[in-house]
């Protein structure tokens, strides 16, 4: 049950040898490649960095999400904090009761 369960291996058909064709190669026309166009360059002080832009959509797609983070949290932070609020009362109560049985016994 607990053993690996291996695949089978491939079963592949054997290459067989072909022999390639042999063609004559076409002639080629000599030809000048267009020079690449050169980006303007940037200013020596400044960076260049990537600008973001943002949008109506994008921006409240941002405080969207951030919203949805801050709620999020909150409720965990919230559900933690009545879980030891709770826990705190349970042990008052036991605390007296065992402080009321102990009390009853000595009398």
């Amino acid at each position: 049950m607990f053993t690996p369960k291996y695949p089978t291996p491939d079963t592949a058909p054997a290459q067989s040898t072909i022999t390639p064709q042999t063609v004559a190669p076409a002639p080629v026309a000599a030809t000048v490649p267009a020079p690449a166009p050169v980006a303007p360059a940037a200013p020596a002080m400044v960076a260049a960095r990537p600008t973001v832009q943002l949008t109506p959509g994008s921006t409240l797609a941002l405080v969207g999400g951030g919203a949805a983070v801050v709620l999020v949290v909150g409720a965990v932070l919230v559900s933690m904090l009545l879980a030891v609020a709770i826990t705190a009362m349970s042990v008052a109560v036991c605390a007296l009761v065992v402080k009321s049985l102990i009390n009853q016994q000595g009398k």
